[in-house]
């Protein structure tokens, strides 16, 4: 391009320039700004009074499944979800209505972002999927008290992506539902019954006789020990400084850590009143006297 055909082209443009109306341009953007301004406000009042609508009517399906007798792992999850995917469909609706969008461009739209998005999103995609596979397995639910991905606590809620836990030191903690749905976990109430394993070490030298005597007498008395099954007390093992007596016992779930405990205690205080000795490490230090090396040594020192 040379110099004149330049200078051509800027000479159009301010002519184009002048012959503009600058107060119509002016109106125009008022008037844009204004519309978009007011579509703005009522979008985001419609959107306000909406979101309270679908918590009410949310709150209202979840008390509808409660009088049903729904499982409350259930009915946490619906709840989450019914709460996500209501204020999704509404912010949609409020788009394509103010802004005369068409719906069918957005769903052209959401659906060509719709790999890049899940690409970008495999890890929460993974948590959602973990989600119903744990609604519709049930390993756990809520109120169990679980093992898992290196916590332990009581399930306090299932949610779209995540798994809240409750640790017995009152901590929250949140572990993914793909996580938990593709690892091994452990539910310690699954189950009515636990049995409670303890082992007492008690010295060689005491009477293995009465050892089992007392400790039948402290279980068989513990008003929490269920007797079937069969409570198993006996030797399990000759360790190298003690002998070893296994105590398996069954009680129901909830009295779990107060046997456990209890039983640590009783022995103790019945161990002591029985004279009945519990080992711990120890070394004996055996010296020989030799007068011929201390006859040596003395010669030395003078």
């Amino acid at each position: 391009m040379d110099e004149k055909e330049v200078e051509s082209a800027l000479n159009k443009i301010q002519s184009t320039i002048q012959n503009t109306d600058t107060s119509t341009l002016i109106d125009k953007f008022i008037n844009w700004a204004v519309e978009s301004g007011v579509r703005l406000i009522i979008g985001l009042i419609i959107l306000s009074v909406g979101f309270k609508i679908i918590k009410r009517i949310v709150n209202r399906f979840e008390r509808f499944l409660e009088k049903r007798d729904v499982d409350v792992t259930l009915r946490r999850f619906l709840k989450s979800f019914s709460i996500g995917g209501l204020k999704a469909i509404l912010l949609l609706l409020v788009v394509t209505l103010l802004w005369d969008i068409k719906l069918t461009g957005l769903v052209a739209l959401f659906t060509s972002a719709g790999v890049a998005i899940g690409l970008a999103l495999q890890g929460s995609l993974s948590n959602f999927a973990g989600g119903f596979i744990i609604l519709l397995l049930r390993p756990f639910r809520v109120g169990d008290y679980i093992q898992a991905a290196g916590y332990e606590g009581t399930v306090e809620q299932i949610g779209v992506f995540y798994t809240s836990l409750l640790t017995i030191d009152n901590k929250v903690a949140l572990i993914p539902n793909g996580t938990l749905s593709n690892n091994s976990l452990i539910n310690f109430s699954a189950k009515e019954r636990r049995r409670v394993d303890l082992i007492f070490n008690v010295s060689y030298e005491n009477d293995v006789v009465q050892v089992r005597k007392v400790l039948n007498e402290i279980i068989y008395k513990h008003p929490l020990i269920l007797h079937d099954p069969e409570p198993f007390i006996g030797i399990v093992e000759h360790a190298q400084n003690s002998i070893n007596f296994g105590v398996r016992v069954w009680c129901e779930k909830e009295n779990y850590w107060s046997i456990y405990y209890d039983l640590l205690e009783k022995v103790k205080i019945r161990f002591d009143e029985e004279n009945i000795t519990i080992p711990y490490p120890q070394m004996d230090l055996h010296v020989k006297h030799h007068s011929s090396i201390n006859s040596d040594i003395k010669t030395m020192l003078k």
